[in-house]
């Protein structure tokens, strides 16, 4: 798939700004690797708008590992690979359960407090895990860890965060020099060079008209890499949310696995639960079961929702009090009322293609964190491994730093060289703004590209796609239409690569293929923009 509308442009006498290591992303990988890499030079941690802006933060449920004695690895492993639904790359998962206990006590070792039980550390189980072995504090355990780490990174003398930075385009050709960026507080481009680039810009979420992703996950860094030409890989692998509050935010709250973890039934509209005719694990099945599950009830009873029962769980209002208060924002007391809740998109699997060291197609250029594909998730994402995967590879990333700090800094001349001054494209026939464009986006994508897919849908999708990206104006907010491209880029490749996957998957389902076929699959549908 060739992609010819370029976003970028320099310049004459656009800043330059020169450090060691450059993070694109203020989540967990972004923030954890930072503190890393700067114990081995200057770190510059770009975010698109503040640091609070990332999906780590809106983590509920907490991170998993085997820290438990009655656990191993090996079972962390068992458990990946059954969510995984075959997809998953065994070397890459090994390496996360290997590696994930001591990554997590370096957390607690940088600030991060989890809850505590008998003097041990109080371990949660989530659907498909065999073992309670899920770390957290109460329910905002995204936020304990991102705090904790933007504390330490922000202290780090080597360290600097620089807010408003809109990504707009990666630097070289052979080799990646940095990033062009948009700084808001000057209003136009830098360029930023370094010796490593990593992307950790997250996911996707907001490609769709139901999300639990913040405004930010727009898919621009798997749009700059995929420019850069590397490769995007297990892109119709999409996780829907099963349990999210049902309300009309643009942004949905996330209603935690751990509540049905803990015990909490899922009822239809009828008053009846119904998890026992979907899955032997009924509310602790894999997230792509309740998903469907609920869409089923939802379409058979007429009901734009499901309702979960919280208040079975004992103690429900000190486990998770962040759900507490803000269900009670919304008219909604978990002690005595059902919750009602919908699926929303909440994770990307796939992602720009790494190795187990973080390396992409770019040399220079690394990615980590939900805007990878390291191949632990395959086809599902196993609950609360995405912390713990971006812990992990983002110190195997700052394990090469030989390699890294042996790198010679270019000039600003190679820059210029490794730079075709790419232009805003306009389209031939503009007539759709950036707003309405993503708007009209986002529809098409939840109703045809959403929990349950089949060629008709897919291939309707598709046509839209391809007007909205072939009559895009560019209007007067240049971000706006930055953003839009990049959601339309990838749209466009989540679509044709669930066209392509005529089969059912984890997380990929289609109805006019409702089965596995183990006989003539594919194993990883990749695209590059040549």
């Amino acid at each position: 798939m060739n992609i010819t509308r370029y976003i970028g442009r320099l310049e004459p006498h656009t800043p330059v700004i020169e450090t060691d290591f450059l993070i694109i992303g203020g989540g967990i990988a972004g923030l954890f690797t930072a503190l890393k890499a700067a114990e081995y030079g200057k770190v510059k941690i770009l975010t698109k708008k503040s640091i609070i802006d990332s999906n780590t933060g809106l983590a509920q449920g907490g991170i998993a590992a085997a820290v438990h004695e009655e656990d191993s690895p090996f079972l962390h492993l068992e458990d990946t690979l059954e969510a995984g639904a075959g997809l998953c790359n065994i070397e890459a998962v090994d390496v996360l359960v290997r590696e994930g206990p001591d990554r997590v006590r370096e957390l607690i070792a940088a600030g991060a407090s989890f809850d505590m039980k008998d003097g041990s550390i109080s371990l949660a189980r989530e659907g498909a895990h065999s073992k309670a072995r899920i770390l957290h504090a109460a329910d905002a355990t995204g936020e304990e860890i991102r705090s904790a780490l933007a504390k330490k990174c922000g202290e780090h003398a080597n360290i600097h965060i620089i807010e408003d930075q809109f990504l707009v385009d990666l630097l070289g050709q052979e080799e990646c020099y940095g990033a062009v960026v948009y700084d808001a507080a000057s209003n136009s481009n830098l360029i930023y060079n370094a010796r490593a680039t990593l992307a950790a810009t997250g996911g996707t979420g907001q490609m769709y008209l139901h999300t639990t992703n913040p405004s930010v996950a727009t898919a621009d860094g798997l749009a700059a890499c995929f420019r850069a030409n590397c490769r995007l890989t297990d892109m119709e692998f999409i996780q829907f949310h099963p349990t999210v509050l049902y309300s009309n935010d643009i942004q949905r709250f996330l209603i935690s696995e751990a509540v049905r973890g803990e015990g909490a039934i899922l009822y239809n509209a009828r008053g009846e639960r119904f998890m026992h005719r979907y899955h032997d694990l009924q509310e602790l099945a894999p997230r792509d079961v309740v998903s469907r599950a609920i869409v089923s009830e939802m379409t058979q009873t007429g009901s734009p929702c499901v309702y979960l029962d919280m208040s079975v769980i004992k103690g429900v209002t000190d486990r998770f009090p962040n759900i507490y208060r803000t269900c009670l924002q919304h008219g909604i007391d978990v002690l005595t009322d059902l919750v009602p809740v919908s699926p929303a998109a909440h994770y990307t699997m796939g992602g720009v293609e790494t190795n187990t060291w973080g390396e992409t197609d770019f040399y220079g250029l690394y990615a980590c964190g939900e805007a990878a594909c390291t191949g632990v998730h395959g086809a599902n994402r196993l609950a609360s491994n995405s912390l713990l995967e971006g812990i992990v590879f983002g110190q195997r990333i700052v394990d090469k730093v030989d390699e890294i700090l042996y790198r010679r800094r270019v000039s600003i001349e190679e820059i210029y060289a490794g730079y075709d001054n790419k232009l805003v494209y306009q389209s031939p026939q503009p007539s759709i703004l950036p707003l309405e464009a993503k708007r009209q986006l986002q529809a098409v994508m939840w109703q045809q590209v959403g929990i349950i897919r089949n060629e008709t849908d897919l291939k309707q999708a598709n046509r839209k796609i391809e007007h909205l990206y072939n009559h895009l104006a560019v209007g007067d907010n240049l971000l706006d239409y930055y953003e839009v491209i990049n959601m339309l880029t990838v749209a466009r490749i989540t679509v044709q690569a669930a066209l392509w996957r005529t089969e059912s998957r984890g997380a990929h389902y289609r109805s006019d293929y409702p089965r596995r076929d183990e006989n003539n699959w594919k194993k990883h549908i990749s695209f590059v923009n040549c």
